[in-house]
């Protein structure tokens, strides 16, 4: 993947160094503790919580990395930079097909763990969008246990990823052009759609809402890759089975059944491997937000 030597955006806020002397009302504590103890780990219907409760969580606060190395450094323009692609088309994408302002996220980066309007959470959750406060939060380190974890390392020899620690950059791109399209969803009014449905019936119906959801969000990071690519080339050989190897290495199946040795179907909540890279294709593919209608068809 080519993206060296674009426009970085500004909109990232490292809090990598942890945070000082500040942080949460008593009234943000009990909505937060209600938020995960009724919603789990999904910080999506945290916030719901505590949107409807009335009550948000203030962010402590925090500094970047005081000596920041180069791998960490690097981390962050690369982040910027995809985050920088995802604007710019994102916003000729709503001029264009939607007739609208597209308002841009803001990117978190953090360790260990992080305070955002919809809780606490953890690294081990993985990159998470908060629709509350228009964050998408990701500790990078979370790259480096996605190589680690889909093999991506084994495809290069260890030469190979000393000189360049981003490799399977694109898989890290997907990623976060992911999260960006939980922001589109929020922007569109899908997610405050969903939620309100997801009350109204069973959890393995609400599980399969969740499913279509997340199955729009990959084939809006499709959408993306497809604008990105004609507008700065930055796909290389390789690029999409790298994607594909990514989408296929998270689905619900792969996932349970590398972790339980068996399969749960109502329990998916982000859908199988062969659905992620079939949404992931629909929107590279066509590059429409109307073929991304996970919610009306066949997935």
């Amino acid at each position: 993947m080519r993206w060296k030597g674009r426009r970085v955006s500004q909109n990232v806020e490292d809090r990598r160094g942890g945070a000082k002397v500040g942080g949460v009302s008593i009234l943000g504590l009990i909505v937060a503790f209600i938020a995960w103890k009724f919603f789990g780990t999904d910080p999506q219907q945290a916030y719901q919580a505590t949107k409807h409760m009335t009550a948000q969580i203030q962010p402590a606060e925090t500094d970047g990395l005081d000596q920041p190395t180069q791998d960490q450094k690097e981390a962050m323009t690369f982040v910027g930079t995809v985050l920088a692609d995802t604007e710019d088309t994102w916003a000729n994408i709503f001029k264009i097909q939607l007739q609208a302002e597209y308002r841009a996220p803001k990117l978190v980066l953090f360790n260990r763990e992080v305070q955002s309007s919809c809780g606490i959470a953890q690294s081990s959750m993985g990159p998470f969008y908060c629709p509350a406060d228009y964050k998408v939060y990701i500790d990078t380190s979370f790259f480096k246990d996605m190589k680690i974890q889909m093999g991506i390392s084994g495809e290069r020899n260890q030469t190979e990823l000393s000189r360049n620690d981003l490799a399977g950059d694109f898989a890290q791109a997907y990623v976060i052009a992911h999260e960006v399209g939980h922001h589109v969803q929020n922007l569109l009014g899908i997610s405050d759609q969903v939620y309100k449905m997801r009350s109204r019936i069973s959890q393995t119906k609400a599980n399969q809402l969740s499913v279509r959801q997340e199955l729009q969000a990959d084939c809006f990071a499709g959408i993306w890759a497809h604008h990105n690519q004609k507008r700065t080339q930055f796909l290389d050989n390789g690029d999409l089975e790298e994607a594909m190897d990514a989408a296929h290495k998270i689905g619900d199946d792969y996932l349970q059944k590398r972790a339980m040795g068996q399969v749960v179907p109502d329990s998916f909540t982000h859908g199988t491997s062969a659905q992620r890279m079939k949404w992931f294709q629909t929107g590279f593919q066509t590059g429409k937000i109307a073929a991304c209608d996970t919610f009306a068809q066949e997935i």
